[in-house]
């Protein structure tokens, strides 16, 4: 029996130093998503690197975290986790626009280490195919002059991106914002839905929803948020700024750690994810995802991303946002 006990014991010790040494990728919401896709991305881009000198964990995990728009992971971390040397958070641009408003409480951007950025999505401007709106021009002029007769479909409420995206697009053109008519629904699929059965006649969302539902031809791009055309299916639509309103939103997806992780960890992972970047066969990977090549890493990333924080801020204070 002592035998055994010892050899259960054992195993249990076995297990939880595997476990310790293992890679965890923390998802900051629910099961599904872009969140989930980003933490799945990770995974397999590593998956790729086994046989490669000095590679990493092979037994990556990921779990769950929601609550409070990321703000439950984020102080998980900060708080009580800080120095995991093989703990990744998932993060996208919607978190550093809610670090931008306060929605972390006094959260900075350099509080944690961000390690990479693994791809990109883009805001668009939708309309149904027999819409009378032909170009992003002619929606701004209508939202101008009958901006009550125009019901515009967002993700979220107030400040999400999708609504701050589409209010950027009419300031920029001399519209107050306040004055449109956002109704608030539950993800793409849902503002979508909304619109193609008329409750809605516009969807502001993202360049990966939009091309699931352009193929189909009852779908009309009016403006994609880059700053140059994208590949494929969205080819043909014309960004904001070849319109005459300068307005780009990249939707970054990517990684970070806890900010007491040793330089060592660190550097380790930013150099097995700048491999990762690297391989064409993570750019397939990327492209069924449904992203577009956007590749930061290390102290590159953290500069893209106070900029990108401080801009939000920025633009969050024009629209009265800010906490």
């Amino acid at each position: 029996m002592t035998k055994v006990l010892l050899a259960l014991i054992a195993a249990l010790f076995l297990g939880v130093a595997a476990q310790a040494a293992s890679l965890e990728c923390i998802v900051p919401s629910k099961p599904g998503g872009a969140m989930d896709l980003t933490c799945k991305l990770a995974q397999k881009g590593l998956q790729g690197l086994r046989g490669s000198p000095n590679p990493p964990p092979s037994d990556m995990h990921i779990s769950y975290l929601p609550g409070g728009i990321g703000a439950v992971a984020w102080h998980s971390l900060v708080s009580q986790r800080r120095a995991e040397p093989n703990t990744l958070v998932a993060f996208s641009g919607g978190s550093l626009l809610n670090l931008a408003q306060g929605k972390f409480g006094k959260a900075k951007a350099a509080d944690v280490r961000w390690v990479a950025a693994l791809g990109a999505d883009y805001g668009m401007i939708a309309v149904r195919a027999d819409s009378p709106y032909k170009t992003l021009g002619e929606l701004v002029a209508a939202l101008k002059d009958h901006p009550q007769k125009v019901l515009i479909g967002v993700s979220g409420t107030i400040g999400s991106q999708d609504w701050l995206k589409m209010a950027m697009v009419v300031k920029t053109a001399g519209v107050d914002p306040k004055v449109l008519r956002f109704v608030a629904l539950e993800g793409g699929g849902e503002a979508f839905a909304a619109m193609h059965a008329n409750l809605v006649q516009v969807v502001s969302g993202d360049a990966s929803e939009a091309t699931l539902y352009a193929a189909s031809g009852n779908t009309r791009v009016l403006a994609i948020l880059a700053e140059h055309r994208l590949p494929g299916v969205l080819a043909n639509v014309p960004t904001a700024r070849e319109q005459g309103i300068d307005v780009v939103w990249p939707i970054i997806r990517g990684v970070w750690m806890g900010p007491q992780v040793s330089d060592a960890d660190y550097q380790h992972w930013v150099s097995n994810f700048d491999r990762v970047l690297a391989s064409p066969q993570f750019a397939q990977m990327r492209a069924a995802s449904g992203l577009f090549p956007f590749g930061l890493t290390g102290d590159a990333l953290g500069a893209y991303v106070k900029k990108a924080v401080d801009d939000y801020g920025r633009r969050a204070a024009e629209l009265g946002l800010v906490r």
